[in-house]
C-alpha cells in the first residue's frame, strides 16, 4: 500500500473514532437532559387532598393548578408550592365540596387549568440534541460506506514490484511457466499471430514459506506491468453482496490499468466450495465466490489481465474455480533441494558480513525440509548471534546456533538449573538416543549431542540426512521409529524407571506408525486399503468395522513394540557406548560428530 492511501487510511480511521465519540455524547447528553429536566427546580412538597381543604378552609391558599392527569399544584399564602393529587374521574370542585368546602371558601382561591408540560425531547435544546444526534448518524453512515467504497477500489497500490526473477532460488523449473505469462504481458501480439490466448489466471500452491508471494510480485516486476495485490480475506463480509461489490471494483480498475496483474493472496478463504446452507456468512460467501468466477470469464484476453492466486489448501477450492479457462495453470511450488537451499541462501546472505570459513552448503545440508522463509530466519538469525556474541562478521558457529534454534524450537536455557538426577536422566536418553540411531541401518547420522535445554526439550540428538529423499521406504520408517524409542529404552535399562522425557518421541513415533498402516498400506493385516480419519487424528475416528479398527489398533502396536524391542537389544549390545557418551556429556554437555565417532570406533569421513 502506498504512503498516500496509507494515511487516507489512518484519517479514515480518525473520523470514526471521531464520529463515534460525537454520537455517544449527544446521546449521554439527551439521557442525562431528560433525567434532570424533573428536578430543574426545587421538588415540592406532595400533600394529602383532605389537608388541602384544611388549608383552604382556613384561607391560606391563593392559587390552585390542576391538571388533567390529577396533579394539582397548591400555593400557599406564604409563596410556598406544595404537589397533591386528586381522582382523575371527577372534577376537583366536586371532591372539595365532598370534604365539606363551601362555595364561600372556595371563593378567595385562584383555579387555573395547567398547559400541556412539554417533554426534554421536544424542548428547544431536546430538538437540537436529537438532529445533532441523527445528522452525526447519517455523516458517520455516509463516510463509512464512502470508506468502504474507497478500500474496495484501492486494495494495495498498483505500483510495479522492484523484485525480478533473480531475486528468487530454487525454483528454476517452476519460473519457466511463469516466464510464458511475462512474454504474454510483455509481447502479446506474438502469441495472437500464433492463436495462442493469455492465460486467464495461474493458482501456485505450496507449503507455507515457499515464495509463492514473491513469485508473483517477480512476475509483475519482470513484466514491469502494474501488481494490484490483495487478500481473500479483503472479501469476507458478514452482510451479503458486500465482497461481491469488492470484487467487481477490484477487476474495474484492474481493466482501467492493463496490462497488469491481479495477485489474490491465500484465495481458500474466498474460492471454498460452495454448499447448501442458510447462514447469511456462507450466502456472502457464495455470492463473492460467483462474481470472482464472473470476473474470470468476463475480460477477454485482449484485456491484458492476468489472476494470479496463492493458497496451501488447494482441497478445499471450488471446482468451477480451478478449471481451465479460469486457472489455466497449477503451480505446485515444493520445498527447495539442497541445491535451492544453498542459493537461498546465498541470497539472503547478500549484504551481510561473512566470515570465509562460512559454508552456505553445509549449512544447506543441515536444513533439509526447510522453506525459503526459515531460511530467510536462519540467515537473520546468524547475524543477530554473531552481534550478541561480539564477533566481527557471521561466523559458522553463529550459522549453527540459528540452525539448531530453528530445528529444536527455541534458544539454549543455559540459566535452566537441572538437578544432578534430571542431567543425569537427560544424558542417558540422548546417549540412548544417539547409539541407537547410530546402529540402525537406514538412519541419518548423528551429528550433534546436547543435554542443555534448548525450547521444551531438556536435550536433542541432531541426526541429519546426506541428501534430500522424495521417497521413504518401509525400513527407513521402522528405523526412525527405532531410534525415537532409543530414549525410553535408555532411561529403563539403565535407570531402572522410565520419564515424561519421551513424550515427544512417542508421539511422533505413533503418528508414523500410523502412517504406515493407515495411509501407505505398510502391513500385511490392514492389506493396501487406505483409511481415512474423519476429524482429529484418532485411531478411533477411522471409519471402518470394529474388527478393521482392532486389526489398526494391533498392528500399530506391534510396529511400535517391536521397534522398541530392538533398541533395546542394541543398548544392552553396547552398553559400554551408552556410558561413555552419558557420562561425557555429564562433563561438557555437548558433543559433536567427531568425538562421537571416536566413541563408536568409527573415522570420521573426510
Amino acid at each position: 500500500m502506498n504512503k498516500e492511501n496509507h494515511s487516507e487510511s489512518k484519517i479514515s480511521v480518525r473520523e470514526r473514532r471521531l464520529l463515534v465519540i460525537a454520537c455517544s455524547a449527544v446521546l449521554i447528553l439527551i439521557v442525562i437532559t431528560a433525567a434532570l429536566w424533573p428536578n430543574s427546580q426545587e421538588k415540592p412538597q406532595v400533600i394529602p387532598l383532605s389537608e388541602v381543604a384544611a388549608e383552604i378552609a382556613g384561607g391560606r391558599v391563593t392559587r390552585i393548578v390542576d391538571s388533567l392527569n390529577g396533579r394539582l399544584t397548591i400555593t400557599a399564602a406564604d409563596g410556598k408550592t406544595v404537589i397533591a393529587q386528586r381522582d382523575p374521574n371527577a372534577s376537583l370542585l366536586e371532591q372539595l365540596h365532598l370534604l365539606g368546602l363551601t362555595e364561600s371558601q372556595l371563593t378567595g382561591v385562584q383555579f387555573e387549568m395547567a398547559q400541556t408540560s412539554v417533554s426534554p425531547a421536544a424542548s428547544p435544546l431536546g430538538l437540537l440534541l436529537i438532529a445533532g444526534l441523527i445528522g452525526s448518524v447519517v455523516f458517520f453512515t455516509y463516510r463509512y460506506n464512502t470508506a468502504d467504497r474507497s478500500r474496495s477500489k484501492t486494495f494495495q497500490a498498483a505500483d510495479v514490484p522492484d523484485i525480478r526473477f533473480k531475486d528468487i532460488a530454487g525454483l528454476d523449473d517452476h519460473l519457466q511457466e511463469l516466464r510464458d505469462v511475462v512474454s504474454f504481458l510483455k509481447d502479446g501480439e506474438r502469441f495472437a499471430d500464433m492463436g495462442a490466448r493469455m492465460p486467464r489466471g495461474v493458482l501456485m500452491v505450496g507449503d507455507p514459506g515457499t515464495g509463492k508471494t514473491l513469485i508473483a510480485k517477480a512476475v509483475a516486476g519482470e513484466a514491469g506491468v502494474p501488481f494490484f495485490a490483495t487478500s481473500g480475506s479483503e472479501f469476507t463480509e458478514v452482510f451479503v453482496g458486500v465482497g461481491a461489490s469488492r470484487i467487481r471494483s477490484l477487476f474495474q480498475k484492474a481493466r482501467k490499468k492493463a496490462p497488469c496483474i491481479v495477485f489474490i493472496d491465500e484465495i481458500d478463504a474466498v474460492g471454498r466450495a460452495r454448499r447448501r446452507s442458510e447462514s447469511g456468512a456462507e450466502m456472502e460467501q457464495d455470492q463473492t465466490l460467483n462474481q470472482l468466477l464472473v470476473e474470470m470469464d468476463g475480460f477477454s484476453p485482449s484485456d491484458g489481465i492476468i489472476v494470479l492466486a496463492a493458497t496451501n489448501r488447494v482441497d478445499v477450492l471450488d471446482p468451477a474455480l480451478t478449471r481451465p479457462g479460469r486457472f489455466d495453470r497449477n503451480i505446485y511450488i515444493n520445498r527447495p533441494d539442497l541445491k535451492g537451499r544453498e542459493e537461498i541462501l546465498k541470497i539472503h546472505a547478500q549484504g551481510k558480513k561473512l566470515s570465509p570459513e562460512v559454508d552456505l552448503l553445509a549449512v544447506a545440508r543441515a536444513t533439509p525440509g526447510l522453506v525459503g522463509a526459515d531460511l530467510a530466519n536462519i540467515v537473520n538469525e546468524a547475524a543477530i548471534n554473531a552481534v550478541r556474541c561480539g564477533h566481527s562478521c557471521i561466523e559458522m558457529s553463529d550459522f549453527e546456533e540459528a540452525v539448531e534454534k530453528q530445528i529444536a524450537g527455541g534458544v539454549q536455557r543455559k540459566s535452566h538449573v537441572m538437578s544432578l538426577d534430571e542431567k543425569r536422566i537427560v544424558a542417558y536418553h540422548e546417549a540412548g538416543h544417539a547409539v541407537v540411531i547410530h546402529h540402525t541401518e537406514l538412519s541419518d547420522p548423528v551429528v550433534k549431542i546436547s543435554i542443555i535445554p534448548r525450547g521444551q526439550a531438556g536435550g536433542y540428538t541432531l541426526a541429519v540426512p546426506d541428501h534430500d529423499q522424495m521417497l521413504i521406504s518401509r525400513c527407513k520408517m521402522l528405523a526412525k521409529i527405532t531410534g525415537l524409542m532409543g530414549g525410553r529404552a535408555a532411561e529403563e535399562i539403565f535407570l531402572q524407571d522410565i520419564t515424561s522425557g519421551a513424550s515427544n518421541d512417542l508421539e511422533v513415533a505413533t503418528r508414523l506408525a500410523e502412517d504406515m498402516v493407515t495411509r501407505l498400506g505398510m502391513d500385511a493385516r490392514t492389506g493396501l486399503r487406505v483409511f481415512q480419519a474423519s476429524g482429529e487424528r484418532s485411531l478411533l475416528a477411522f471409519q471402518g468395522s470394529q474388527k478393521t479398527c482392532e486389526n489398526i489398533d494391533q498392528a500399530v502396536h506391534e510396529i511400535l513394540e517391536s521397534c522398541y524391542e530392538e533398541a533395546r537389544r542394541i543398548l544392552t549390545t553396547h552398553r559400554d557406548q551408552v556410558e561413555q557418551i552419558a557420562q561425557e556429556l555429564l562433563e561438557t554437555e555437548t558433543m559433536d560428530r567427531e568425538r562421537f565417532l571416536q566413541i563408536m570406533g568409527q573415522p570420521l569421513a573426510a
